[in-house]
């Protein structure tokens, strides 16, 4: 067992438990998180990772169970959003913290961005949790259902898995060095996007002025 001081902090709450049951663990925690369950997935699925690159574990092994996992968990929420239906959702989703609030604001973001949105949902955490069930309730196929998510699901576990066993450790570094920047980061963001709009804006001007000017110079003819 490498020495607790060598993990980086964000990964011992699931060190224990991966210590103790190894594979089991990694299935058992993405499995349930993937049918709406708030449990530690992506986390535990890095730490796997992580042991794999300290040669604890094997990382094909590892992305394997995590696909398996994330792909059946995903499906047991869609039956549970077919099956149940809506009052059921509500009615027990509370013992699993999926709040009626919480379900519609992941349903709207869902209806706005189709199918696409399976494939990205693994890389959003609350819709990680929720993908099945809100695809079960507003009746996606489920053949659309399975293909969409099972491209989410290997491209999560191939860019978390080869990210964390070729870093290793090193990742938490890197995390706190990207922290460090983050304002920055932020700061350019918001001015890229405020600039974006207010070009956006004058275009849309600029085209209606010209527009208007048109239905002039026709109703003078």
């Amino acid at each position: 067992m490498p020495p607790p001081d060598d993990l980086p902090s964000f990964l011992h709450g699931v060190a224990p438990i991966l210590d103790r049951w190894g594979y089991l663990a990694v299935a058992g925690v993405i499995g349930v998180e993937s049918f709406g369950v708030p449990a530690p997935g992506q986390t535990i699925m890095v730490a796997a990772a992580i042991y794999s690159s300290w040669g604890r574990l094997n990382i094909f092994v590892v992305a394997a169970i995590c696909f398996v996992a994330a792909v059946l968990g995903d499906n047991v929420g869609y039956w549970i959003g077919v099956r149940g239906g809506r009052k059921a959702v509500h009615r027990f989703g509370k013992y699993i913290f999926i709040t009626p609030e919480r379900l519609e604001r992941a349903e709207r973001f869902f209806a706005r961005r189709g199918n696409r949105i399976v494939v990205v949902a693994r890389f959003i955490d609350g819709l990680r949790q929720l993908n099945g069930v809100i695809a079960g309730l507003t009746a996606m196929p489920w053949r659309t259902f399975l293909i969409y998510n099972a491209i989410g699901a290997a491209l999560w576990v191939g860019w978390w898995t080869t990210i964390a066993y070729l870093l290793g450790t090193h990742l938490v570094e890197i995390i706190d060095h990207a922290h460090r920047y983050k304002w920055w980061a932020i700061a350019a963001v918001v001015v890229a996007v405020g600039a974006y709009a207010y070009l956006h804006l004058r275009h849309i001007r600029k085209r209606r002025a010209r527009d208007a000017e048109t239905v002039k110079e026709e109703s003078q003819a």
